[in-house]
């Protein structure tokens, strides 16, 4: 089986039974892995963009996933997600592109519900391209990363994906894992 269909069949079947909004379950199981996880900024245009980084317990090095979460932001859900990609031997770098838009300036964590659909839905394409480019350079950096990068996202994200692949050449692959095809 090769990485990218083993990446594909372990996210849908995580994502079937996985519901939309942040869980307690799914960050209790974030807080117990027994994986390195860290945040880290990224530079992106002028602002400053949070990403989720999930690392392998591998000593080999390993294919990165930048991994566009959903139109409910990156939740304790997207993370577990990037935590059970890591637990499948993948580095893996989850942007949150609500980064600065909440409260005190912070990201999806501190906004409501209704709060991060409506701050989501006025995302634009280009600033969504300028913080995917950003978390694609900085994923090819990682020094544990063997600089194979492949993008993946769900609903929201999986829209994304579609179009954010025709906008960097040294994509590996590109994931939809479920989303609006492009037109």
């Amino acid at each position: 089986m090769t990485p990218v269909l083993r990446i594909g069949l372990l996210v849908v079947a995580a994502s079937m039974a996985a519901p939309t909004f942040a869980q307690d379950w799914a960050k209790k199981q974030v807080d117990a892995s027994p994986r390195h996880l860290e945040w880290v900024d990224l530079k992106s245009g002028g602002r400053t963009l949070k990403a989720f980084v999930a690392y392998p317990e591998v000593k080999e090095k390993a294919p990165v996933v930048v991994l566009i979460h959903e139109i409910f932001g990156l939740s304790d859900w997207a993370m577990l997600m990037a935590d059970q990609l890591a637990a499948a031997g993948y580095i893996v770098v989850a942007p949150d592109f609500l980064s600065g838009l909440g409260a005190n300036g912070g990201g999806t964590s501190s906004l409501e519900a209704g709060a991060i659909r409506t701050a989501m839905s006025a995302l634009t394409p280009d600033g969504v391209d300028t913080d995917l480019m950003a978390a694609c350079d900085y994923a090819k950096k990682i020094p544990s990363g063997n600089g194979k990068i492949v993008v993946g996202g769900f609903c929201w994200g999986g829209a994304q994906t579609f179009r954010f692949a025709t906008k960097r050449s040294d994509l590996s692959a590109a994931l939809v894992f479920y989303g609006s095809g492009p037109t």
